[in-house]
């Protein structure tokens, strides 16, 4: 995992996220991840979304289940005696 550091930050701020983190019942470093999540989260993307993606880049051709069923009984019959 990664890690940030923030610098500049003014007093108010940091004093608030004490407080938020103390109402929380987490350190400080905690309720910033969780805000950053919050925030973030959305814009992540999500398994689904590099699933479609990925899908979309692939050059295979895409053929119905049922079509490749029905070729392989097809194939099987002939093969009977």
């Amino acid at each position: 995992m990664g890690q940030l550091l923030v610098r500049g930050l003014d007093e108010r701020i940091i004093q608030t996220l004490r407080q938020r983190a103390a109402r929380a019942g987490r350190s400080v470093e905690a309720e910033h991840r969780a805000i950053l999540e919050q925030v973030l989260g959305p814009e992540m993307e999500s398994f689904a979304d590099v699933a479609a993606r990925l899908r979309a880049q692939s050059p295979r051709q895409r053929t119905d289940s049922a079509d490749l069923l029905r070729a392989d009984r097809d194939r099987n019959r002939g093969s009977e005696p």
